[in-house]
Formats: C-alpha cells, structure tokens, sequence
C-alpha cells in the first residue's frame, strides 16, 4: 500500500505579474518534483500560473488572520508555504492551527511592524537606528525636533518602498507624510549612512542558514528604490562574516524559525546595523538570482525538504557563479521610441527580462519599485563580471521620451 504523498497550502498564491507569476511557479514545480501535492489559496481572481499546477485552488481572505483560521479549520496540510509580504501574520496562524511547521504567529507579528521590530532588535543588543511610530505629523515634527537627522518617513507595515522618503528637514515633513500610502500610523527614523546589503537565507533544522549576501544600488533620493543588486556582493571575508553572525542573532532573538528570510542591513564604520527583517523571499529577482549563484539550489525545494525531515547536511550551499539586476527608469514624460532592448535581451547570459513600458506611455517619478520600467538579470562567473555587464546591458536601453506637458489646470486651494 503507498504511502499518502505529503501535502502543501501555498497561502496566499503570487501576483500574476511577471516576477509573481516566476516565483509561484517555481515553488510549485519545486513541490511537485518532491512528490508533495499542491493546493492555493491565491488572493487575485486571476491566476491561471497557479491554476497551472496547484491541484486546487480556494478563495477566501488571506490576509485576515480571524477568517484564515476560520477556512483552515478542520482541513489538513502537511506543509504551509507563503512568498507574499501580506499574508505573513495570517499563514503564521494557518500552519500553528494545522500543525504544521511554521514561525511563531507573534514572532511574524513582530517582524510585519517596524517599530516592534526595532524594539525587539535593540532590547536583544542589537544597533539600531533612533526612531519614534508616529500618529501624526505633529508626532514627526517633535521626533525631528529631538534628534539629528536626516530621516526617513515609512510606513509600519509596507513594502516595495512605497511611501518611503528621505527628510533633510523640517521642511521636507509635510510632503514625506503625504506621500504615506495610508492615513495611518507610520515610522520616523534616523537616517542610516552606508552601503546597503541584505542577507538570504533559509531555516534549517529551525536554524538560519545564510546562503548569500546582496549588494544594492539606489536610485537617488528622497525615495529608496532599488536601481539594482549583485548577488554575491564582493565582499571581504571577514566583513560577510560580520554580516552572517548579526543576521543569525537577530533571527535568533526575534524566535523566527521556519521558511525563508530576507534581511536588509547597512554597513557602518561602527559594524553593521539591520534593517527591516522579512520571512519571505527577496523581491526584485533575488530568488532567481540565488538559484542561479548556487547551481543546484532549488530555494522552495530546500525548505520543503527540510520541513519534511529530508536530509540537507550534505549539501553544498556555496555560491559559486554570480548574478545581479538592473532596473530600468526612463526620463519623465511620453515615450516616443525605446532603442537597444532587443539587443541587450539577446544577449546569451541574459537570464531574465522584462520590459513593462512602450512607446505611447507615459512614465513619471519613480516613487516605489512599481515604477520601474523594466529589468535585465544577468549571470556570470563573479560579482564584479555580473555587475559590469548588467550595467553594460541596461545601457544599451535608450528611451527618447518627450517632456512632459505643462499642465493648464488651475491649482486648486489647499484644503
């Protein structure tokens, strides 16, 4: 008689978009290739890339942790995996209603809220930033008025740096908070100066395991949107080891557990701070990325594997290759004509490419990753090869855009 194959919940599906659409089919295939049965619960309509190979799919709110448990109740899971930000706190209580493995439902909760999240960092002896949750900019104005800046302005519990801006002053307040996505509570921190990275990883054995350090680059201020990431980032030993040792005990004190993390960090003259914390995969092809610099590593595989007792000591989990991303951000205005794409996507080490904007459209400030209008992801055979060829590559791109109109429209009062 054949054993029952074991199961897996993939709560809250991924985004139709092209990267969404990538990483649900992988962590669906990964699945698949180890025998596990697959169902979804994805929260948009229109998701035929999860249709495609979950064996069934369930609507029901998977964000709210009240009605997720209220649908989980009474069904059986082996496994609950989640790639989406929002859905997090709500799959934490799935898998602990199921028996499943997962992380502490308040431990996510920590980590989803920013200003806990610090809290928690800084109690544990962690550096942290100065910073204050704020109900309003009469709140931010008196944290302004209490420390040096610059500042950050964000959101508690967003993502994909929406609503995130720089403040060099007073002056600067009023815009940042408009730019807020939501009239609702929101963080003010001190600005951190230095490189920024974030570290990738899995738990295994409910241990982190850091498998890669990420480089990023910025676009310039006031808002903190990736123009980019090399994967590994070139870094000294002893400096990556610094990394690894302040992300594992900030995993550690937090009481994280289960899945997959991405942890963001700068570097200081004074070691390295961390930044937001996140039990999911990175954004912006990072997972590709990984799986790319690891050859054989199957990310969602590795997780499964190990949730279901798999042996995965003997693996080697070294980066051996590289990979890094460029992001595409045209001048404002109507775009009359793109040059160079099919010749830089043509290019054999190309491992993913995306353009997401043609001629007739119009493009403004890139305020959040959404903005963006394409990306190159390239493979070689070192971070610093990866880099300069990604940068060669977007290059080629050349976006001949008309400036934007003057608007006519009268300005209407201040309310």
């Amino acid at each position: 008689m054949n054993a029952t194959p074991s199961s897996l919940l993939f709560w809250g599906g991924s985004a139709p978009m092209d990267l969404g659409r990538d990483v649900g089919t992988r962590l669906l295939r990964q699945a698949a290739a180890r025998g596990v049965t697959t169902q979804a619960t994805p929260e948009y309509p229109d998701a035929p890339h999860l249709s495609e190979f979950a064996g069934a799919l369930h609507r029901t709110e998977v964000e709210d942790p009240a009605r997720a448990l209220a649908w989980a109740r009474g069904r059986r899971f082996d496994l609950v995996l989640g790639v989406r930000e929002q859905v997090q706190v709500a799959l934490a209580e799935v898998a602990e209603a199921l028996g499943a493995p997962g992380n502490p439902p308040a431990a996510v909760r920590t980590v989803r809220e920013k200003d806990r999240c610090r809290q928690a960092l800084s109690a544990a002896g962690l550096p942290q930033p100065e910073f204050r949750l704020c109900a309003s900019a009469d709140e931010a104005q008196a944290f302004l008025s209490a420390t040096t800046g610059p500042w950050i302005v964000k959101p508690r519990d967003g993502s994909g740096s929406v609503g995130v801006s720089r403040v060099d002053g007073p002056e600067d307040l009023a815009a940042a908070v408009a730019a807020l996505p939501a009239r609702a509570a929101f963080v003010v921190e001190q600005f951190v100066e230095g490189p920024e990275y974030s570290v990738e990883g899995v738990f295994l054995g409910g241990a982190p395991r850091v498998l890669a350090v990420t480089e990023k680059q910025l676009l310039p201020p006031p808002h903190f949107v990736e123009a980019g990431h090399v994967l590994p980032a070139d870094l000294p030993p002893a400096r990556r080891e610094e990394f690894e040792r302040a992300v594992t005990a900030a995993l550690t004190a937090l009481g994280l557990r289960y899945g997959v993390f991405h942890v963001e960090l700068w570097s200081t003259a004074a070691g390295p701070v961390l930044g937001e914390v996140h039990v999911r995969n990175g954004g912006d092809w990072i997972h590709l990325m990984l799986e790319h610099a690891i050859p054989g590593l199957e990310l969602f595989g590795l997780v499964i594997d190990d949730a279901l007792g798999r042996d995965t000591a003997g693996r080697d989990l070294t980066p051996t290759r590289a990979a890094a991303v460029r992001f595409l951000a045209p001048p404002q205005g109507r775009i009359r004509r793109i040059l160079g794409w099919d010749e830089a996507r043509a290019h054999p080490a190309v491992l993913r490419a995306d353009l997401t904007v043609r001629p007739g459209d119009v493009t403004g400030e890139v305020r959040e990753s959404y903005d963006r209008a394409g990306h190159l992801v390239v493979g070689a055979d070192s971070p610093r090869e990866a880099a300069e060829l990604a940068d060669r590559l977007a290059g080629l791109v050349r976006f001949e855009v008309d400036a934007p109109e003057e608007s006519t429209e009268p300005e209407e009062a201040a309310s």
